[in-house]
């Protein structure tokens, strides 16, 4: 049982729980208590030692239910159905099964014919399902089927698993009754494919169990470095799940100094000047505090069809990070530019989106008009503490880009930074006024990716450190 109580918490971690070494210990402690004889005990004190929120409560019961439910030994088919199930459907004990089994064969050729059959193709004869059970559990442990990682992996842990339940003799014992009793030798073929689909299930079960984790981080680095621009829409909540993911990471890299910030740096001089009485004894400190900014950020989204859902996914990722950024303003604009600052913090991302899409998305970009607005009515938010970033494609439609009013802005803030969603390639290239406004900017990024979007954020943020 120690053993698969570690199985187990290596299942539990891959489901999402966080589980410490303490918290194992104390799970292991309350399972020496309460037993194992009651399943529902069990799952209550591996629950209470473990789970610490509503979500890895629900995680940790899936959880428990999936570890601690063996696959059931399928039914033969065909003509060992019929031999088997009538006895089944009528309360025939498994002993009596594999009497019964015995008499079939015999039926069919001589006894001495199962007698030199090998353990296993003597106890698929049988149809003893709960030695079958124990048969493939102590192979899969044998075979360590923990260690599967990927779905790639079936066929080799279906092999280990088969090699060392005797597949091999199994397998000789086939070809000698195909010559010498072809009824039976059929029979034992239809079993031993009931057999393998058993060990299929097994490790469908182990991969759900022990493969998740690294399902979930393959599939998550294969969407940091998908097109944003071209996520397809059965991925999108998925992608909004990551941007989430990426907000927490940035949030618990930048907001842990703040203690060691606020206290600052001891300032030995200072420090020596106060204790002279006590003959420099430090009874008294003193500390060097120097004063750092949390970042203020304007925040200017294109939103029209072409760069539409970059910025949905970079607006997301900027009011995730609350903790860490004091003063967050949004706004997007296609044909003119409005605040979206309240739509985002009031609703959810889905709803945010549409709503702001209903009023500016998916037009045709007009960043002179977008910029004049922003001057004529929110210049005055921009100050020497700003950061502003403005992310879309630079493409003005061949319209006047207003190049001197992101000149004026450039001038009043802190740092202005570009995040163009297009390739390096493509800049400057038919309406692209990109290498125009780039003389204005601090900072030009690429910005097509979760990755790259996440690499931007985190230097801007790093900044003010």
């Amino acid at each position: 049982m120690k053993e698969n109580l570690h199985r187990f918490f290596r299942a539990a971690r891959g489901a999402g729980v966080h589980v410490s070494p303490a918290e194992s210990i104390d799970a292991m402690r309350a399972v020496s208590t309460v037993g194992i004889s009651d399943r529902a005990i069990l799952r209550d004190a591996l629950l209470l030692t473990l789970a610490k929120s509503e979500d890895e409560k629900k995680a940790l019961g899936s959880c428990f239910d999936l570890f601690f439910t063996s696959p059931e030994p399928s039914q033969a088919h065909g003509e060992a159905v019929e031999g088997t199930d009538a006895g089944a459907q009528s309360g025939e004990r498994p002993e009596e099964s594999a009497q019964a089994a015995q008499d079939h064969g015999a039926e069919g050729g001589d006894e001495s014919q199962l007698a030199g059959l090998g353990a296993l193709a003597q106890m698929l004869l049988a149809q003893d399902r709960a030695a079958i059970s124990a048969a493939i559990a102590s192979a899969s442990s044998a075979a360590s089927l923990p260690d599967i990682r990927y779905f790639t992996q079936r066929g080799i842990f279906s092999g280990r698993i088969l090699d060392q339940m005797g597949i091999a003799r199994l397998n000789d014992d086939l070809e000698r009754l195909t010559a010498t009793n072809p009824a039976l030798a059929e029979r034992l073929s239809t079993l031993t494919d009931g057999l393998r689909e058993n060990v299929r299930d097994m490790i469908a079960q182990a991969l759900l169990l022990y493969g998740r984790e690294e399902a979930e981080n393959l599939r998550n680095e294969i969407l940091r470095n998908a097109p944003l621009a071209r996520i397809e829409p059965r991925r999108i909540e998925e992608m909004r799940t990551l941007i989430r993911q990426i907000a927490r990471r940035l949030r618990e890299r930048y907001a842990k100094p703040r203690k060691r910030q606020r206290r600052g740096h001891l300032d030995v001089r200072r420090t020596l000047r106060r204790n002279a009485a006590w003959g420099s004894v430090p009874f008294l400190t003193a500390w060097k505090r120097r004063h750092r900014e949390r970042p203020k950020i304007v925040a200017l989204c294109d939103v029209s069809g072409s760069v539409a859902r970059v910025s949905d996914f970079f607006l997301l990722l900027i009011h995730s990070l609350h903790e860490v950024v004091s003063d967050v303003r949004s706004f997007a604009f296609s044909g003119h530019l409005i605040e979206v600052s309240e739509v985002l913090e009031s609703k959810s991302a889905e709803e945010a989106m549409q709503d702001i899409m209903s009023k500016v998305g998916f037009g045709s970009s007009d960043y002179g008009t977008s910029f004049a607005d922003f001057e004529r009515h929110w210049m005055e938010s921009v100050t020497p503490q700003t950061t502003v970033i403005v992310l879309g494609d630079a493409r003005s439609n061949n319209l006047d880009p207003g190049a001197d009013i992101l000149r004026r802005i450039s001038e009043r803030a802190k740092r202005l930074i570009w995040l163009n969603p297009e390739g390096r390639m493509t800049w400057g290239f038919g309406d692209s006024e990109m290498p125009r406004y780039a003389t204005f900017c601090n900072l030009v990024r690429q910005c097509a990716t979760a990755q790259q979007l996440e690499r931007a954020v985190s230097d801007i943020v790093a900044a003010y450190r």
